[in-house]
């Protein structure tokens, strides 16, 4: 067992996840968990709670695969306390002709595309599996594509009936990212792992590593071997303090969360997201005023898609989560959250046109409804960066934009590995800052980032 020694910076999900893998897999409980408030707090809390195995690139694909597999087996040794189901995901679009999504489905699945992918194209398909229940075990793997209205409407019956096209990804779907980061704090606690809360003020580098921690009662200086870096939006911050620069930014995100005390989305249907872009359906009066204001008139034109629906909660439960990532300005993170006071009535306008059903709120969202956001930190091609980070024995476990919770488990075993010298897998050295040398690699991740997710 090594007696080497380890501070992590951030216990988002990220740092737990890397703590719990040095610790579970590795051996290492001489570790310190570093944030400035509690747990799960910041970022995390803010996660969609969303997973999945779809990517335009195969070194995703397999990332997140793993993750899964990782997320599955905390499912079966905690009886499913982290509520995992595996109703996947439904893109849906107007369009029938869909071959560059066909075409990324291809590239992310490599030599399995054919054998995954299956079209549904009659009123009825026997090939088509159910996902009435909420089973995460037992499910099919691969990809439906659903190109018949009858055969939508029967699975999807909340949807736009001009829906001529569902691309219905089976391994996804969601969980309690709060739950996951609990059950590995409970683990890192019965082995003896310290939690720290403070803001992080120096971190100086002399055969190993000396962070002073500014909290409620003074400075506190911490010597470790290994230094790791899962700050999140504030891991440039980090970076910074050891003459690292990582090519990251934040923008800010926005997620809306009400009752459905009208029963507007079906309970059973998937993680939903409308592929097509769309004019927000305001009144001509509406319309009219938003033009004729510089600083709203962008709502009256033409706005991105992948805007996205759930219901939450369980199959009993009655909530239901929209979220519209269509902000791409670049910000400095601060932990006062910008949120916009526009951004319910926005997002639920929009989630209209795949659901029609949800325009009996527009006006009139519950006085319960929940409007929330976080910081999405990512790198130009939206990969994430994990690995060393500057000085030996310094590594990086961030830019995870908008797939934290989902790629927490992979990202910690990952980071685990690298910083235990111990072996990884072959999508690893794409993940680190290495790829910013190879400049074919770059030019597909760039291609492959302007993909619909």
């Amino acid at each position: 067992m090594t007696t080497s020694s380890a501070v992590v910076v951030g216990t988002g999900i990220i740092g737990i996840a890397t703590a719990y893998y040095l610790a579970k897999t590795h051996g290492m409980t001489r570790i310190t968990l570093i944030d400035r408030g509690q747990p799960m707090a910041f970022t995390s809390a803010q996660s969609g709670e969303n997973y999945r195995n779809w990517w335009p690139h195969p070194a995703m694909v397999a990332f997140t695969n793993r993750s899964i597999d990782l997320l599955e087996e905390i499912a079966r040794d905690s009886g499913n306390r982290i509520n995992m189901n595996r109703r996947g995901y439904a893109l849906a679009t107007r369009s029938d002709n869909i071959d560059p999504l066909v075409t990324q489905l291809h590239d992310g699945l490599g030599s399995r595309a054919d054998e995954l992918i299956r079209f549904h194209r009659a009123a009825s398909s026997d090939t088509y599996a159910p996902f009435v229940a909420p089973d995460w075990e037992g499910v099919p793997d691969g990809v439906d594509i659903v190109q018949n209205r009858a055969l939508i409407q029967e699975r999807f019956p909340g949807y736009d009936p001009e829906v001529q096209t569902v691309i219905h990804i089976r391994r996804g779907g969601d969980i309690s990212g709060q739950q996951l980061g609990m059950y590995m704090l409970d683990f890192l606690k019965s082995v003896g792992v310290k939690r720290i809360i403070g803001d992080v003020t120096d971190i100086a580098c002399d055969d190993g590593y000396t962070t002073t921690v500014a909290g409620p009662d003074g400075d506190v200086t911490l010597r470790s071997d290994y230094l790791i870096n899962a700050a999140g939006p504030f891991a440039g911050r980090i970076a910074d303090m050891l003459d690292v620069t990582l090519p990251v930014y934040n923008t800010f995100q926005q997620k809306i969360a009400f009752e459905d005390r009208e029963g507007a989305i079906p309970r059973t249907m998937p993680f939903s997201i409308d592929l097509d872009g769309q004019q927000i359906a305001w009144t001509a009066e509406e319309r009219e005023m938003l033009l004729e204001d510089p600083e709203f008139a962008w709502l009256a034109q033409d706005m991105p898609g992948a805007i996205h629906c759930r219901p939450d909660g369980g199959d009993a439960g009655k909530w239901v989560k929209l979220g519209w990532a269509y902000n791409e300005k670049p910000e400095q993170a601060s932990t006062t959250l910008p949120l916009d006071d526009n951004f319910p009535d926005i997002v639920l306008r929009g989630a209209s046109r795949l659901n029609p059903a949800l325009t009996k709120y527009i006006g009139q969202l519950p006085r319960a409804m929940h409007h929330y956001g976080g910081w999405y930190t990512m790198t130009e091609e939206n990969w994430p960066l994990i690995g060393a980070m500057g000085p030996p024995g310094a590594f990086m476990n961030c830019a995870l934009s908008g797939f934290g919770t989902m790629a927490a488990c992979a990202a910690g075993e990952l980071c685990a590995a690298l910083v235990c010298d111990a072996e990884v897998p072959d999508y690893a050295a794409g993940f680190s800052l290495d790829r910013y040398d190879d400049p074919d690699l770059m030019d597909v991740l760039r291609a492959s980032s302007k993909g619909v997710l």
